[in-house]
């Protein structure tokens, strides 16, 4: 993820798009942390799951998401969000992502983060102050 977001950075660098783009690593969480954005990817299962104010509009190869975040933000800036949203089949963007999603949680279990092992965590430290 920290090299998506580089070569994304450096892909920006010269465009004056007035747009919030997140990268983010995780195809289970990111589209709905970065639902704010107006667009983004979220990496997983080597493909890009690219996301306009957190809806699914495309799935591409790894080695594709930088240039289509570039197309995308170019489409965004140049159309609104409202017309990328329509031009997207987001049927099959969401039905893509979904499979990724589900293939993630099944390598990883339902606590991919271990959230309840941090809880457990959390509540032993604080019940010994």
């Amino acid at each position: 993820v920290i090299d998506i977001a580089q070569r994304a950075q450096t892909a920006f660098a010269d465009k004056k798009l007035p747009l919030q783009i997140a990268v983010m690593g995780c195809v289970v969480n990111g589209p709905g942390e970065a639902r704010e954005a107006d667009l983004g990817i979220a990496a997983g299962n080597k493909r890009g799951h690219l996301f306009v104010k957190g809806r699914n509009v495309a799935v591409v190869p790894e080695n594709e998401m930088v240039d289509a975040l570039v197309e995308w933000a170019t489409f965004i800036h140049e159309h609104g969000t409202d017309a990328a949203l329509k031009r997207a089949d987001t049927a099959i963007a969401e039905r893509e992502a979904a499979k990724d999603r589900n293939m993630a949680l099944a390598e990883k279990g339902d606590d991919a983060n271990h959230d309840h092992e941090r809880i457990v965590e959390i509540r032993r430290t604080v019940s010994e102050k």
